[in-house]
């Protein structure tokens, strides 16, 4: 009888766990048609109000206050930015009320670029709580892109040790 119980909760868990998954999925891919779409309120609506935004660029690690003030202009002319998924990893931890995920996102003005981060669940709804954006780049050209960054990183470093 024991093992029986025991089948049932694994299954229970794994059907929860896909459910859920499924929920991070519309969740993520609503986010980003809100942006592509200009629409802020459910943009910034699937993000918890502590939410953190780390951008391309070093200078860009927002607390959504900050990344509401930058991104608000954006929506204001009507699009913001569209990514497309391309792929997607979604963890749970073991209690199932916290998600990461990573995801290869394609886009017209970035090309490739990977999101990651991580979800939280607040009132039976998946939110953003932080994100990462980073751009792609092919191994055999990163010293390139590196020479092209060169002087960026060096005033952020001095900035930043003053």
């Amino acid at each position: 009888m024991k093992i029986k119980f025991l089948i049932f909760i694994f299954c229970f868990q794994i059907s929860l766990f896909a459910q859920d998954k499924t929920e991070i999925n519309k969740t993520l891919d609503q986010w980003h048609n809100a942006a592509a779409n200009a629409d802020e309120d459910i943009f910034f609506g699937l993000m918890i109000n502590e939410a953190i935004f780390i951008g391309t660029d070093a200078n860009e690690n927002w607390q959504l206050k900050e990344f509401k003030k930058y991104a608000l202009p954006h929506f204001k002319r009507g699009k913001a930015w569209t990514f497309i998924p391309q792929q997607r990893n979604i963890y749970f931890n073991k209690n199932g009320n916290t998600a990461w995920f990573d995801e290869v996102l394609n886009s017209e003005h970035m090309g490739l670029c990977r999101g990651s981060g991580t979800l939280v669940k607040e009132n039976n709804q998946w939110k953003i709580a932080h994100y990462v954006l980073s751009i792609l780049v092919p191994n055999e050209n990163v010293k390139d892109v590196l020479k092209l960054k060169q002087s960026h990183d060096k005033d952020f470093t001095e900035k930043e040790n003053k």
